[in-house]
């Protein structure tokens, strides 16, 4: 369910900003306010989202659970996201909500996915640190609501903030960048994006080399420092570590 609804906002956030054309800032942030849709619907209507999951590492730095068990909920929560985002694409593709706007909306998501491929290793894997950091930190401030409203607003700025900065989100671009692969293939959607900005150099927006290795390795090891090492590590160090004995 998790990678449904990451898909579904990442959808909305680029509806709502495709016909853009100037006020970038104020987009972007638009756009990240639109995208809290999803956590929204993770926290509070109940799902397993990789990136979350990885404050369970607090657990298990405190011997709560074991490795083993840790390890097995991130595994099984990365396949079902993917499994989610990837019929989110199908169905997404079908609706052709993507011809919006003579099909800008459909350029957007391929320029969106191009970008993300053509990015160095380095880059991803810096924006994954800082974007999995902001989604723990939004989860983090929810335990601290009491209701629905509470955790409304708490999830809204640091998920808005690492749309409208460009942090790269895994389960994102699970759905983000197979979309804009399928979507590459439509004469429509490229003529969009001729008129657009010009052709465009889509070589590099393939599953494999372009999406699997180029982008989604680095950025999965970036949410995972981010979440685990930045969050739940210093969270635990300062409030869980154990006192040493005078």
């Amino acid at each position: 369910l998790a990678g449904v609804f990451i898909a579904l906002g990442a959808q909305l956030s680029m509806l709502v900003t495709h016909t853009a054309t100037s006020n970038f800032g104020v987009n972007q942030v638009i756009g990240g306010a639109a995208f809290t849709l999803a956590l929204v619907l993770i926290v509070i209507a109940g799902a397993e989202l990789f990136t979350g999951n990885c404050l369970i590492a607090m657990s298990f730095m405190a011997r709560k659970i074991t490795g083993r068990d840790f390890a097995k909920n991130l595994i099984i929560s990365f396949i079902g996201n993917f499994i989610g985002a990837l019929t989110l694409v199908l169905w997404i593709y079908n609706s052709k909500q993507w011809a919006f706007s003579n099909y800008l909306l459909g350029a957007k998501i391929v320029l969106a996915a191009n970008d993300k491929v053509n990015l160095s290793f380095g880059v991803a894997f810096t924006r994954g640190v800082l974007c999995n950091a902001l989604v723990c930190l939004g989860i983090w401030l929810c335990y601290s609501g009491r209701s629905n409203l509470d955790k409304i607003l708490a999830l809204l700025w640091p998920i808005t903030c690492l749309i409208a900065c460009g942090f790269e989100h895994c389960v994102v671009n699970m759905w983000l960048i197979p979309m804009g692969i399928v979507l590459k293939g439509n004469s429509s959607v490229l003529a969009a994006i001729e008129k657009v900005q010009g052709k465009a150099d889509l070589s590099n927006l393939t599953f494999f080399n372009g999406f699997m290795i180029d982008n989604l390795v680095p950025v999965v090891l970036g949410n995972l420092f981010g979440g685990i090492v930045l969050i739940a590590g210093v969270y635990w160090f300062i409030y869980l570590r154990p006192s040493k004995k005078i």
